[in-house]
């Protein structure tokens, strides 16, 4: 009998960990399934103590996969394994084509971990960097059903389109950040560099200048002056800012701040329930209970106060509830989603609704992200037109003032 750790949800969604003294791996699945609970994480007997373990924390950092390099293995071995070839095969298949050393290594642990005798989402769950708590809980169900193939191809999809639709709203706001940051720049080269340049010839004339020419004049020597202990002053605050959204407190109010503010607001909420959505149905269809489901997709929301609502209304499902209508209590998701998931409750098909709702969301996502950005590049076009007008006629003022100042 040896000691394994290990980590896993309960009944009530809620993660645990502790100690068991089994025989191997298998003993510790029946206990662990006996007690209604869905294992995560199992450490061997001696690993991850002493010294070793402690090194491999440290430098075994670059071995983590990227998201995309996980979906792309998830997909890989999900075709394998859907041509009916075996999980052994089906990894030894990874190693020999990996795109690069780091898959190579990571399907290698893999396959050593299966051929041993550990099921695929425990050789998974001792690589917590590589793969989510939604993956491992996905492929351990898959496993547990014998539905292993079409599960991966199902969770690469899910992965696939979270990818598709950060990209789509990074991609979206590149160009706006781009156009704000040469705005920023082409402002301040006109008032440190362009405008002193007349500043002499003003002084030396005597002319009585305009009240927004001095006002310039004030700004660029203060920009010229101030400029980098402002910069540096925000870069300090940033880093503050970071750490302080660390704390639960102040991330909880930031990320209710972020839902409430006008247009942004609407956007995060928008792609907050699709994430919800596709990640639920997702766990649903593959046969993880709603409890469980609920403390999953509580990791993947990405906002504080989200996943606070989701954790009241997980409490009012587990007495019976229901979810839509806790979850539209909280005020914080989209009124379509609630009636959605409503409806999907009242059909017994909550799994397929929520699903359906998660394409109408990620839509929606896409189409709001291109309209805040139809919105923004102009906005941004117009207000560093009339910054830059208003600069000019500045200068053409003061130029006037010393034309006058010439012909008396």
């Amino acid at each position: 009998m040896a000691e394994w750790r290990f980590t896993a949800i309960d009944r009530a969604g809620q993660t645990i960990a502790g100690r068991l003294e089994a025989a191997d791996e298998a003993e510790v699945l029946r206990h662990l399934r006996r007690q209604g609970t869905i294992p995560v994480q199992l450490v061997p007997p001696g690993r991850g103590r002493g010294l070793g373990g402690l090194l491999a924390l440290e430098f075994g950092r670059g071995d983590a996969l990227t998201r995309q390099d996980v979906t792309a293995l998830l997909r890989e071995l999900a075709t394998m394994l859907g041509a009916g070839q075996d999980l052994d095969r089906a990894l030894r298949f990874l190693v020999e084509t990996a795109a690069n050393a780091r898959i190579r290594r990571v399907a290698s642990t893999l396959r050593e971990a299966v051929r041993d005798g550990s099921a695929l989402a425990t050789a998974m769950a001792a690589q917590p960097r590589s793969f989510s708590r939604l993956t491992i809980g996905l492929v351990r169900a898959g496993e547990a059903g014998g539905t292993l193939a079409p599960t991966l191809e199902r969770l690469a999809t899910l992965m696939e389109r979270e990818r598709s639709l950060a990209a789509t709203v990074q991609s979206a706001m590149i160009y706006p950040a781009l156009l704000l940051a040469a705005a920023t720049g082409a402002i301040a080269l006109l008032l440190t560099q362009v405008l002193p340049q007349f500043v002499p010839l003003f002084e030396q004339n005597g002319a009585a200048l305009p009240a927004s020419t001095r006002l310039l004049i004030t700004a660029g020597d203060v920009v010229a002056a101030d400029g980098p202990a402002v910069l540096l002053g925000l870069a300090v605050l940033l880093v503050v800012a970071q750490v302080a959204l660390r704390r639960p407190g102040p991330r909880l109010a930031f990320d209710r701040l972020r839902l409430l503010l006008p247009v942004y607001g609407g956007l995060a909420r928008e792609a907050m329930a699709a994430r919800l959505c596709r990640t639920l149905g997702t766990l649903l269809q593959n046969g993880v209970a709603l409890i469980p489901a609920l403390a999953i997709v509580r990791d993947v929301l990405g906002n504080e106060a989200g996943a606070r609502g989701l954790d009241q209304a997980a409490v009012s499902a587990r007495g019976g509830a229901g979810l839509a209508g806790p979850l539209e209590q909280t005020r914080l998701f989209p009124v379509r989603m609630i009636h959605l998931l409503r409806l999907g409750e009242e059909t017994a098909q909550l799994g397929a609704m929520a699903l359906r709702a998660a394409d109408i969301h990620e839509d929606r996502t896409r189409i709001i992200t291109q309209r805040l950005v139809s919105l923004l590049t102009p906005a941004i076009t117009i207000v560093m037109g009339a910054v830059i007008a208003g600069i000019v006629s500045s200068l053409l003022l003061a130029m006037l003032s010393l034309n006058d100042l010439a012909q008396q």
